[in-house]
């Protein structure tokens, strides 16, 4: 006797008739992929234990019913579905084979998720639109609403799926998707497997009701449902009736299925620590399986001989799927360096690197333009070049207003609110559903002004996070096409929340492109770099700059593109070097011009981009001049100048003739009063007796 009939000796039977507008044939195929699951997710606790795979395992045996009505229901290659780490059945009653499964648990190079880099039990499948998402429990509800928007705004007929366990929905994020998904109007379906424990904690101990979707009635336009997730009849016709909902209305729905967690969390969680033998032996007499098993004998639909032939089948299909994912080869560990960022190769324009000093020559035109015209006359240029662009943030569509500083100005008027428009204020869904918004078609780029000042960026981080890893964790099958432009730092008299730098938290970011520019042209062309190539680029744009006349250059022609990762060199010199970037590399070029006169040559190098970083150019420029400057406005005590100075010691110590020094600002918040702020941050002053001290050594 297997596990199958074990259990269904304690299964109770299902309401009789339910069967009877369903053809025979659809009942076998559900069958087979319920019995195929649940022996993989045998399988699976089983190769943990022989410490072949499987290292994370979350059983979903108790999930069945919703999860098969759920991977049914989806449309391979049509619409979208986001599935949690719990989705076996799922993924595999939505088009993932048992194969692809396996590979994906023994973490195989052939895994179709992504390689191996994710955690096993987190199943994929990019190439019929089922999506690589991560650990980070419901944050893809953020990306389902994004998607959701683009198939809206480019009039599709697909559906969005998002299923995650009842937990998930405690989350913040998960309330602005909702938000986001109702005032909306989107075709998306959220179901929820509400087990009644996350982890250990109590669904009870969550929300002031155990049925968590209750807390999500008032939301207009919001369809909510509920229906039993281990009994597979009840959980089709649900299904099929949200889906109806969503094709007649293309309106949301939140579908709770009610379930079992029949098995611990996961293999690191042992649930006997939190749960009587009595409960744990009671929720088995609604596991799924055996109650659908029964059902099928006890109504005539199959004789035993007939199931036995199905799993039969099923099990031959699931050794052949062993023997041959136990023989795949792991990943190569160098294969690791592969899909960090995407390579730099813009869709169009000429790339010049105008390393040189001066802003002249056959690349500019005869206008100078200040730093934010800079930014709002290349956001237009590219909106107009490619129709699928979208910008939104907070305060970007309000008429005439155009952003807080006007980057933004006359975007709304020619490119209308179908393009251009505001969001709420909660910067993780900016962020979020840029993510998802770019996952509908490969030629869309989405601007967003992530926040409205860098200090505001904080809530946001976990989709950056997200952003950051999406190329790498599917192997390149997916990056997000997203620029995302945020205001930086001080000398505005802003105070807190109003002038700190973040640059130094964004470059721990394998995957982001970051860049900070000096100069109104670097301003341009990097900005184009970013609209043309793919991938996540990070512009955090000095505001004190955004008018100041220092940051004014001629306007770089049409189609002219900076690249990513070259420094250019302002001053040229021969005594010593000052690496900076954004504002104090105007404060470097002043106190260069004052050590001038004092018979000190200083060469000035901005290195513009940070990640990807110029080392060559530095390390030239360390060689020739034996002495070295790190200037930035960022606190020194972490900033992005002690990772410059590593670099610089590491690959430079020979030709040092001096320590390494390091100017920026005080170990402390940029305070509001003017004295305060003149005090904490760097200045022409500061750099100038630094540069001075480090020449005199």
């Amino acid at each position: 006797m297997n596990v199958v009939e074990l259990a269904a000796e304690k299964a109770s039977p299902q309401t009789n008739g339910k069967h009877q507008s369903i053809p025979k044939e659809t009942l076998r195929h559900w069958y087979r992929l319920l019995y195929t699951g649940r022996q993989l997710d045998i399988k699976a606790a089983g190769y943990l234990k022989k410490g072949m795979g499987w290292s994370y395992h979350a059983p979903y045996q108790g999930h069945d019913g919703i999860q098969l009505a759920l991977g049914l229901s989806f449309r391979p290659g049509k619409d979208f579905l986001f599935p949690y780490y719990r989705d076996m059945l799922t993924a595999l009653a939505a088009g993932i084979t048992p194969e692809e499964i396996i590979l994906n648990g023994l973490s195989r190079d052939a895994d179709v998720a992504g390689g191996g880099r994710h955690m096993s039990n987190h199943f994929a499948k990019p190439s019929i639109r089922i999506q690589n998402v991560s650990s980070l429990t419901g944050n893809h509800a953020q990306h389902v609403a994004g998607l959701a928007r683009a198939i809206k705004k480019y009039g599709g007929d697909e559906i969005v799926f998002y299923s995650a366990g009842e937990s998930a929905c405690a989350e913040g994020y998960f309330y602005e998707a909702i938000n986001g998904v109702s005032r909306e109007k989107l075709p998306a379906i959220f179901v929820i497997q509400n087990n009644k424990f996350g982890i250990s904690v109590p669904v009870t101990e969550q929300f002031g009701t155990p049925r968590p979707a209750e807390v999500f009635r008032s939301f207009p336009n919001l369809k909510v449902m509920f229906c039993d997730g281990t009994d597979v009849f009840d959980s089709w016709f649900a299904m099929q009736e949200a889906v109806e909902h969503v094709k007649t209305h293309r309106l949301p729905v939140l579908l709770e299925a009610d379930c079992e967690r029949i098995g611990s969390h996961s293999n690191s969680d042992n649930h006997l620590l939190y749960r009587s033998p009595e409960e744990l032996e009671e929720i088995k007499k609604r596991d799924p399986l055996p109650k659908f098993r029964n059902y099928l004998l006890e109504n005539g639909v199959f004789v035993e001989a007939e199931l036995k032939e199905i799993e039969r089948e099923a099990d031959a299909v699931i050794a052949d799927a062993c023997e041959k994912g136990e023989k795949a080869p792991p990943p190569k560990p160098e294969s690791a360096l592969l899909f960090v960022l995407p390579e730099y190769k813009p869709t169009s324009g000429k790339v010049v690197d105008l390393a040189e000093p001066h802003s002249d020559g056959e690349h500019y035109a005869s206008e100078t333009i200040s730093f934010l015209q800079a930014i709002n006359f290349t956001q237009i240029e590219e909106f107009r070049r490619n129709p699928n662009t979208f910008l939104w943030g907070q305060d970007v569509a309000s008429k005439e207003k155009g952003g807080i500083f006007n980057a933004d100005k006359g975007m709304l008027k020619e490119f209308g609110n179908e393009r251009v428009f505001n969001a709420p204020i909660a910067e993780d869904f900016i962020v979020g559903t840029a993510n998802g918004f770019s996952r509908y078609r490969d030629d869309i780029w989405v601007l967003i002004e992530g926040a409205e000042f860098a200090d505001y960026i904080w809530p946001a981080m976990e989709q950056v996070v997200e952003c950051s890893h999406e190329y790498w964790r599917t192997k390149g099958q997916f990056v997000p096409n997203i620029v995302m432009r945020i205001a930086s730092g001080g000398y505005i008299g802003g105070g807190l929340y109003h002038s700190q730098n973040v640059e130094g938290a964004f470059t721990t970011l394998p995957g982001l492109r970051i860049v900070i520019p000096s100069f109104a042209d670097d301003m341009q062309g990097l900005l184009r770099s970013a609209f043309r190539t793919r991938g996540v680029t990070v512009i955090l744009e000095p505001k004190f700059l955004y008018n100041n006349p220092w940051a004014k250059t001629k306007r770089l022609k049409e189609d002219i593109l900076i690249p990513f990762g070259k420094a250019r060199i302002r001053r040229y010199g021969t005594d010593l070097s000052i690496i900076t970037y954004g504002t104090t590399t105007h404060h470097a070029l002043l106190a260069a011009e004052r050590l001038a006169k004092e018979g000190v040559s200083v060469e000035v190098v901005d290195i513009r981009s940070l990640a990807p970083l110029d080392t060559e150019t530095i390390f030239n420029s360390v060689k020739k001049t034996s002495k070295v400057l790190v200037a930035h406005e960022d606190k020194v005590t972490g900033g992005f100048g002690g990772e410059i100075a590593a670099l610089i010691a590491e690959h430079c110590f020979q030709y040092l003739d001096a320590p390494i020094r390091r100017v920026g600002s005080t170990f402390t918040p940029v305070g509001f009063a003017k004295v305060l702020e003149e005090f904490i941050l760097p200045n022409e002053q500061k750099v100038y007796e630094a540069a001075k001290a480090l020449a005199e050594y």
